[in-house]
């Protein structure tokens, strides 16, 4: 079981300093420290590790902190701000480790630019030397950059040149969609292994800043200082976050409001979660006093880290069923009380916590099925995610319900900017506003005529259909699989973070398969070696 709970007082490659409303966060690698044995991390390079402490940062000043309006994202080493993912931690791991650790590590970039959005909390990256790779990444992940003009300071992306591999977490299209760098500068410095310094970084639009090393830590802080002026006064006090543990027997999680099952001969996973038992907070003064243990912030981050086990720990499974199970009016009221204190930062933040809680299980590269029956709670937040999976069974009976929450209207959006209503009914936008514009719930066989389930099944037939549509999917190509549920899941427009993604699952997915990057003569595997890399010279 991977362990995804970190606190600033044991990190080993980050460090964490509040002043006010400025906080800084400097990464100082320790290379002793990886993820698994069998490589260092040299340079400020990252594995796994290094960004589980890194988002447990953003996390964190996001409910601890609340007062800080900028933090300052920087090194504490001399030599290196960031040499990118780690090589030999890349050319060693699985094929699925490489891209769900691409996807999470973008998904943490994905936090810091919601925190700018949402939370205002803004982030300023301050690049002391050279910063390559998914060190840059980070960079463009912050609202600013500064750079050091000196010499040995620049900032590249050279995986095409070096690698034969992408920028794995973004780069690409943030520079062009984000920074809206032209194409054909992009082109050039995409195929530049050493990239660019100073002026000419400036100028292209690499970076918004330059500054003599001499002057680089006051102008930096002067603009922090400015920024942080600029931005609405934040709370002083935030809340603790308590660790998220499950407690595991055999192939079972079992959190507080969540539990896993993982069936590995069929190669699937029960995913159950329950709603709220209890009193629970009215407004944003009672979430404060309740902390973290509020079942509204505490289901969603169970959830979080269970998708994140199934992720890394079980690459197998390829299907996900989905039961919800509790009190809807409970949990319909809780969201009532969210939205309406929605100006209270903690509510907010608790809001946003639940957003990105369901993107991840929109990005899941698995199979998503969602059963409601007679027993389930599929309402409010517990509709959407029934509504994100790729098919509903839904259960031929009166006493089965599924009702729209407050929260269906635009407060869960997907990663392409669209509520999940909206990304369903794309030829009937109408109809996707008329439901979410008036929270209903609605029996099964309602729910069918309104298009919010894919089957309804008959009571005598359930268990068997069931059954046999479970086995069915877990039979499919999980290769084909994958390609046509990225396709599928996210219609319409795209945005800069839906591309990262569709781009991701396809493009990177692809690459780390072809010999040109993984083989046995790939420039990925011949990395550091005196030889060069041997490629197959085939455009496909």
């Amino acid at each position: 079981m991977t362990d995804f709970n970190r606190h600033p007082s044991s990190y080993h490659h980050w460090q964490l300093q509040v002043d006010g409303d400025i906080a800084h966060l400097r990464m100082n690698v320790d290379p002793n420290h990886p993820y698994k044995p069998g490589y260092e991390l040299k340079l400020n390079s990252y594995d796994l590790g290094v960004d589980m402490e890194l988002a447990d940062a953003v996390q964190r000043l996001r409910f601890e902190h609340p007062a800080v309006r900028v933090v300052v994202v920087g090194s504490a080493q001399e030599r290196a701000f960031c040499a990118g993912a780690n090589i030999w931690m890349l050319a060693e791991s699985t094929h699925p480790f490489k891209v769900n650790f691409c996807k999470f590590t973008n998904e943490t970039r994905l936090s810091l630019e919601d925190a700018s959005r949402n939370s205002g909390l803004k982030a300023i990256c301050a690049i002391n030397a050279a910063c390559a790779g998914g060190g840059y990444e980070l960079a463009l992940a912050c609202d600013e950059i500064h750079l050091v003009n000196d010499n040995n300071s620049a900032v590249s992306l050279p995986e095409v040149p070096l690698l034969g591999v992408l920028p794995g977490t973004g780069g690409l299209t943030r520079i062009v969609d984000k920074r809206k760098v032209r194409r054909d500068r992009a082109d050039v410095f995409c195929t530049m292994a050493e990239g660019l310094r100073g002026k000419k970084a400036l100028a292209w639009g690499f970076v918004d800043a330059i500054w003599p090393k001499s002057q680089f830590a006051e102008k930096v802080q002067q603009r922090a200082k400015a920024l942080a002026a600029s931005q609405p006064a934040r709370p002083a006090q935030g809340i603790t976050l308590a660790p998220i543990h499950a407690k595991r027997d055999g192939d079972v999680y079992q959190y507080q409001h969540v539990r896993v099952e993982v069936d590995a001969a069929h190669r699937l996973a029960r995913l159950t979660v329950h709603g709220p038992s209890g009193a629970q907070p009215e407004n944003g003064a009672g979430y404060e006093q309740a902390g973290s243990c509020a079942w509204a912030l505490q289901c969603y981050r169970e959830l979080d880290d269970a998708l994140l086990q199934l992720r890394f720990d079980h690459e197998e499974v390829g299907l996900i069923v989905l039961q919800t199970r509790g009190d809807r009016e409970a949990l319909l009221q809780v969201e009532r009380d969210l939205w309406a204190d929605r100006g209270h930062w903690l509510c907010n933040e608790i809001l946003l916590q639940m957003a990105r809680t369901l993107r991840r299980f929109d990005l899941m590269a698995r199979s998503t099925y969602a059963l409601v029956d007679a027993d389930s709670c599929c309402a409010g937040a517990f509709f959407e995610l029934t509504l994100a999976c790729d098919r509903v069974y839904a259960l031929d009976d009166d006493k089965v319900v599924l009702a729209i929450g407050p929260l269906s209207d635009g407060a869960l959006p997907m990663s392409h900017g669209l509520t999940r209503l909206h990304n369903r009914f794309l030829a009937q936008p109408q109809h996707a506003h008329e439901l979410a514009k008036e929270p209903a719930a609605h029996t099964a066989a309602e729910a069918d005529e309104q298009g919010l389930c894919t089957y309804l099944l008959d009571p005598v037939d359930w268990d068997d259909d069931v059954r046999i549509a479970l086995e069915e999917r877990a039979s499919l190509s999980p290769d084909a699989l994958t390609g046509m549920e990225a396709s599928l899941r996210f219609g319409g427009a795209e945005n800069c973070d839906s591309k990262i993604f569709g781009r991701l699952s396809a493009w990177q997915n692809w690459i780390f398969t072809r010999p040109n990057a993984t083989g046995d003569e790939g420039a990925l595997t011949r990395y550091g070696a005196p030889e060069s890399a041997r490629f197959d010279w085939r455009r496909t």
